[in-house]
C-alpha cells in the first residue's frame, strides 16, 4: 500500500485497546464526524508520556467539536494497563505490539538515533524533564517515528503526516485544529 494522503482511503483494519479486542476502524470512525489517529511510539518512551498526558489534559477542548481520537501505541496491552497503574485515560489507546499498523500504513523508522532527534527535539527534551517523565521499558521499533491521520465516517483521509522526527507528533493544539 502506498503512504496515506488526503484524499486517500484509510485501510479498514481490526484493532485492540487495553480492554477490548476485535474492534473495527470503520465502525469506530461512524461515531464521530472526524476521527484523528495518532500514532506514537510505546509508552515507556518520555515524549510519548508527555504527548499523552497533554492529550489527557485538553481533551475536552480536542474533542470539542465532535471530533475523537486514538492514541496508538507499539505498547502490549497488558504492559500499558500496568504502566497506567489503575490511571485511566479520557481517550482510547490502540495496542500494536507486532507494529502492524505501523507497517499497514507505512509509518517508518528513523535509519538511526541521530536521525530521529532534530530540531524540535531540545525543547520538547526540557518539557519532559521539567514534567519529570522517565524512560521506561522498550517496545516495539526504537526507532519508529510518529505519524498523525484524520479520517471521516467513510475512511476517507481528510489528513495525514508523516513525521521526519521522534519529536514531532500531534499536538493538543494540532489536533484541536485538525479535528474542527
Amino acid at each position: 500500500m502506498a503512504k496515506l494522503t488526503p484524499g486517500s482511503k484509510l485501510p479498514d483494519f481490526t484493532f485492540r485497546t487495553i480492554s477490548e479486542k476485535d474492534l473495527k476502524i470503520s465502525e469506530a470512525a461512524k461515531a464521530a464526524g472526524k476521527t484523528a489517529l495518532v500514532f506514537l511510539r510505546y509508552y515507556g518512551c518520555p515524549f510519548c508520556q508527555l504527548d499523552m498526558h497533554d492529550y489527557a489534559e485538553r481533551f475536552e477542548d480536542i474533542t470539542a467539536n465532535g471530533g475523537q481520537f486514538y492514541v496508538v501505541l507499539q505498547s502490549d496491552p497488558e504492559k500499558l494497563s500496568a504502566a497506567l497503574d489503575g490511571k485511566s485515560l479520557p481517550y482510547p489507546v490502540i495496542c500494536d505490539p507486532g507494529q502492524e499498523l505501523y507497517k499497514l500504513l507505512e509509518i517508518p523508522a528513523a535509519a538511526s538515533m541521530e536521525n530521529m532527534m532534530g530540531p524540535k527535539a531540545p525543547a520538547k527534551i526540557e518539557r519532559v524533564k521539567a514534567g519529570g517523565y522517565q524512560h521506561g521499558d522498550f517496545e516495539g521499533e526504537e526507532l519508529q517515528l510518529p505519524a498523525t491521520f484524520v479520517i471521516d465516517p467513510d475512511l476517507n483521509v481528510l489528513y495525514a503526516r508523516y513525521a521526519a522526527e521522534a519529536a514531532d507528533s500531534a499536538t493538543a493544539d494540532e489536533l484541536i485544529r485538525i479535528l474542527d
